[in-house]
């Protein structure tokens, strides 16, 4: 589990690819001090497991769903990305509920200012926007933010100049695609209210029974 607080952004040394998956080698600093093999890592938001560990960068192996879901099949060497560590037991929760287990990938459509702020606007897909609520958390590329806007296309968030700064929004250009995971707290409501389909349940609230209790 993660917060959505990126502690470094850190430099893809090596992405070799095989036939259906990837092993990813990136340089850092921060990220490395603690870990050991098996911890997990976000990268750009989206959970790998360390497989080899180095004084100065790690190795993760990416399947072959995740570079489906994902634009980490995007990543060359050089290529910058943002990291975090798994959520300490004793640490600050800063941010939101990040699990690392995108959703799917969006689009920028429009970037602008707006006195000290900086709005981005991002296109999904209506299965992802479905979780996406003005007020609500949305994770971009692995940061904790907050949907200042919603549409039937795309929603936007207003990052603080500290945030950009701190993070690749400062790289980030109209056209650039972004890994989204949305708030997980709004899938597990929806799993709950709605039975499963191989298992109906005949619900016993009926119009007659609000009615005759005052609703």
């Amino acid at each position: 589990m993660f917060t959505g607080l990126v502690e470094e952004i850190g430099t893809v040394e090596q992405m070799r690819h095989g036939r259906h998956s990837a092993v990813l080698t990136i340089r850092a600093k921060t990220v490395l001090e603690g870990t050991k093999i098996g911890d997990s890592i976000a990268v750009n938001g989206i959970c790998l497991t360390v497989t080899g560990l180095f004084s100065d960068r790690f190795s993760a192996d990416i399947m072959h769903e995740t570079l489906n879901r994902s634009a980490l099949a995007s990543l060359t060497r050089g290529s910058h990305v943002h990291l975090e560590r798994a959520m300490a037991a004793d640490g600050r929760f800063g941010g939101h509920l990040v699990a690392g287990h995108v959703d799917g990938v969006g689009t920028i459509l429009r970037i602008r200012r707006d006195d000290t702020a900086i709005w981005y606007t991002i296109q999904a897909k209506p299965e992802v926007l479905r979780y996406v609520v003005e007020k609500g958390s949305i994770a971009v590329d692995g940061i904790s933010l907050t949907v200042a806007a919603v549409t039937g296309t795309d929603f936007s968030i207003s990052a603080i100049p500290h945030t950009v700064s701190r993070t690749l929004l400062k790289e980030r250009k109209e056209g650039d695609q972004v890994n989204l995971e949305t708030d997980l707290i709004g899938k597990y409501v929806e799993k709950l209210l709605i039975p499963p389909r191989e298992q109906p349940e005949k619900s016993t609230l009926t119009r007659e029974f609000l009615t005759r209790y005052g609703f």
